[in-house]
C-alpha cells in the first residue's frame, strides 16, 4: 500500500514538472506582426492578389509555426518552415484568388505556432467587383 502511494505521488511530481515546463516554453515564444490587417481595395473577379505579412520573433527562443490554414480555399498561407530565431524577421505569404467570388471579402488566415496563444490571426481584406 505504501509503495503504491510513493509510486502515485511520484508520478503526479514529473507531471507537474512536464506541465510547468511546456508552460515556460510558451512563454519565451511570441509573434509579432507588422500589420495584422492588408485591404487590397477593389480588383476584377478572377484576379489574384499577393500580400506578405511580416512578423517579428519578439519572444527569447525559436519561434516554431506548425499550421497556417484561411478561411476557404481561395486563400493560400505559406510559412517558414525552419524556426525563426528571436530577433528575426519572417514573412507569411498569402495568395487570395477571386474567381467566382464577388463583393466585400475578409480572409482571414490563423497561424499555429508555438506561442501562448498558440492561434494568431492576420486579414486579408478587400472588394471584388464584376
Amino acid at each position: 500500500m505504501l509503495f503504491g502511494l510513493l509510486a502515485a505521488s511520484m508520478l503526479m511530481a514529473c507531471h507537474q514538472s512536464n506541465k510547468s515546463n511546456t508552460q515556460t516554453v510558451n512563454t519565451l515564444t511570441a509573434i509579432k506582426f507588422t500589420e495584422i490587417a492588408f485591404d487590397f481595395g477593389k480588383i476584377k473577379q478572377g484576379a489574384s492578389v499577393t500580400h506578405n505579412f511580416t512578423f517579428i520573433n519578439s519572444g527569447k527562443a525559436p519561434l516554431i509555426i506548425s499550421d497556417a490554414t484561411a478561411t476557404c480555399g481561395c486563400t493560400k498561407p505559406e510559412w517558414p518552415k525552419t524556426p525563426v530565431n528571436p530577433g528575426e524577421q519572417g514573412t507569411i505569404k498569402v495568395t487570395f484568388n477571386s474567381e467566382g467570388k464577388s463583393g466585400l471579402q475578409d480572409k482571414m488566415i490563423t497561424v499555429t505556432a508555438n506561442t501562448n496563444p498558440a492561434d494568431n490571426m492576420v486579414h486579408l481584406v478587400g472588394e471584388v467587383t464584376k
